[in-house]
């Protein structure tokens, strides 16, 4: 009888304890968290700021700015792409309204080297390399680099936007120089007539 009664009072007590630490956890204060991410340089939007175990969370406006409601001894997790993860738990006895400024490290990720072949697969890279049939020009027709070819090409192509345009503002900067010098007519040039003259009667011959 006595062990029995010695039994339920252990259970009571047990149960008394049990019902003590709820009611503790369940009074905790709630906190308005607040505060910035950034990183070094800039302030960072759309960082995710959230409580894992209480499924709650938000994203810092652009400005990089956040406010959630949090309790005493929570877990706050920072996280966003490109950067490492931060933690935050929230102190206990803190203030009804706490700011942080969280900053966050880049996560940079080095890829290796690759390689560009003019193959698709390296077996078909080796069956070139045995028939020896690896491509070593240029890709430029040596027909097309003939000099009567590029004579003649210089000659009839006519002159194009940006030729144009260099020969308008040679002869802009040439009439800009000779603005208050004399011009000359070069039909009232004797000189002029004379070699006309000559080369009409060397022709007619």
């Amino acid at each position: 009888m006595k062990k029995s009664i010695g039994f339920i009072l252990c259970v009571g007590l047990l149960l008394m304890c049990t019902a003590m630490t709820s009611m503790a956890q369940s009074k905790r204060r709630i906190i308005q968290l607040s505060g910035f991410v950034s990183d070094s340089v800039n302030v960072l939007p759309g960082v995710h700021v959230y409580v894992p175990k209480a499924g709650r969370g938000t994203s810092t406006s652009p400005a990089g700015f956040f406010s959630m409601p949090v309790l005493e001894g929570d877990s706050v997790v920072v996280s966003s792409i490109g950067y490492h993860r931060q933690h935050y738990i929230v102190p206990r006895g803190a203030n009804d309204n706490l700011t942080i400024i969280v900053e966050m490290v880049s996560d940079v990720t080095y890829l290796k080297e690759v390689q560009i072949m003019p193959f698709p697969t390296e077996e078909v890279f080796k069956e070139a390399v045995l028939a020896l049939n690896i491509p070593m020009d240029n890709g430029i027709d040596q027909r097309n680099l003939n000099a009567e070819l590029i004579a003649l090409m210089i000659k009839t192509t006519p002159m194009d936007g940006a030729a144009n345009y260099k020969y308008y503002m040679d002869q802009w900067s040439t009439s800009a120089v000779d603005k208050f010098q004399p011009r000359t007519n070069p039909f009232l040039n004797p000189f002029n007539w004379a070699k006309f003259i000559r080369d009409l009667k060397q022709n007619k011959k």
